[in-house]
Formats: structure tokens, sequence, C-alpha cells
């Protein structure tokens, strides 16, 4: 088995876990009792805090589960955890769903963590940018025929 770099995270509090062998994300569960009507988003605690090794960061990330059955989805998806951050993390989730409200409970995997490398960019100032094929087409330009 090939092992790219792993990195030790040190936590208090809740453990996230990998579901199973070669999961690219481990769970972070709910704290908190709430119901989520349809179109409410809130804030929800996951009492996990974590301290990522320098050249990391994890992005909070949805479960594709809950928005497939539930329409239950994450309004900064995905929640960027920088290596100098501390403090508890928190999901905040939102209830697409129309017409269902939805119950989390404490225990409840709410989302998912996922730790990368990080690469840091150096920014170079021109007055134009070098062409491309593609060159300013936006969103959907791709899939759009002559």
């Amino acid at each position: 088995m090939h092992e790219t770099q792993r990195p030790d995270v040190l936590v208090v509090g809740n453990v996230p876990v990998y579901a199973k062998p070669g999961d690219a994300g481990c769970d972070l569960s709910s704290t908190q009792s709430l119901t989520l009507g349809p179109g409410e988003r809130a804030i929800v605690a996951t009492g996990t805090s974590i301290a990522l090794p320098e050249g990391f960061v994890a992005f909070v990330m949805p479960r594709s589960g809950l928005a497939a059955n539930h329409g239950i989805g994450l309004v900064n998806a995905p929640g960027v955890i920088d290596a100098g951050y501390r403090g508890e993390i928190k999901v905040v989730l939102i209830n697409t769903d129309l017409t269902e409200s939805f119950q989390v409970e404490p225990g409840d995997r709410i989302a998912q963590l996922v730790v990368s490398p990080l690469s840091r960019a150096k920014f170079h100032e021109v007055q134009n940018l070098p062409g491309t094929q593609r060159a300013t087409g936006g969103f959907g330009s791709t899939g759009q025929h002559a």
C-alpha cells in the first residue's frame, strides 16, 4: 500500500473517525439537538478542536447521504480550517428541502473533515496574463457548442 504524507493531528474533544479504510473524509458529529425547518440554516457544534501541523489544511465538507436523502448541505462548503485555528469546529447546515424539517441529534454525523497538504502560492503582479485555449470563458463555457 502506498501511503502519502500522513500528518499527526492533535484533537481536543470529539475525535473525528474514518468510517471505512480508504475514506478521504472523517466524520464530524453534532453535540446538540436542533430542528432545521425548510429553508433554515444553523451553526451546529461538533465538540471537536484540532491542531494541524504547518503545511496542512482541513476542509469541512458535506455528507452526500444527507444531501441526497434529506436536502441537507453546508452553506460555506468547503469550510476551511487553517493550521493556526484552535477553536471548536462548527458546521453551518442548511435544509434545502421545501417541505420537510430535519432533526439533528447529538452523535449524528453531520459533515466530514478532509485533511490535505497545503500549497501556498507566490503571486506576481503582471500587466497581462498568458493566453490559453479557454481564455476568459466562464461558468459552463466548456459545455457550449459554437
